[in-house]
């Protein structure tokens, strides 16, 4: 039983970062409208983009470990956004909100000793809990340092 409280606690500490590099809260703190949807030139993406495309990704995640009637989204168009920045205010801080919102209900699930970590989910193709926790932690470590070297590059810091 200890061992499955540490794992866990292990996970969380994974997905919500802070221990090889700052927390995505920190690292997305004062986005601000027009850096969001500013251009680097070379790159493909803008930090819109990013922060879109995690947030999608991050929520098809938890869709899939929650809900036993999951429907795939088409890749790789719902998992891009076409706009290359945010309309306006609201729907920049939609986004960032629906990250750490969606983070944390992800954490809650593995927080719940109710949910087997090493259980297939029924509805995939050998698919656990414990797969999906650290498939969070990696795309969003991943492309949590994009948005950095996007805003290194965008603001000389």
């Amino acid at each position: 039983m200890e061992h499955d409280k540490q794992l866990r606690e292990q996970l969380v500490k994974l997905m919500r970062g802070g221990q090889a590099f700052r927390t995505q809260n920190e690292l997305l703190a004062g986005i601000t409208l027009e850096e969001a949807g500013k251009k680097v030139e070379g790159l493909p993406y803008t930090i819109w983009q990013l922060l879109e495309h995690l947030r999608f990704t991050q929520h098809d995640i938890l869709d899939f470990s929650r809900n036993p009637g999951y429907q795939e989204p088409a890749w790789p168009d719902d998992y891009w956004p076409g706009q290359t920045a945010p309309k306006n205010e609201a729907e920049l801080h939609h986004t960032l909100n629906a990250l750490t919102n969606d983070l944390e209900e992800m954490i809650g699930l593995v927080q719940d000793p109710a949910n087997d970590l090493f259980k297939p989910f029924r509805h995939g193709t050998g698919q656990t809990l414990l797969r999906e926790a650290m498939l969070v932690a990696e795309h969003n470590g991943y492309h949590l340092g994009q948005v950095v070297v996007l805003r290194r590059l965008l603001n000389g810091r």
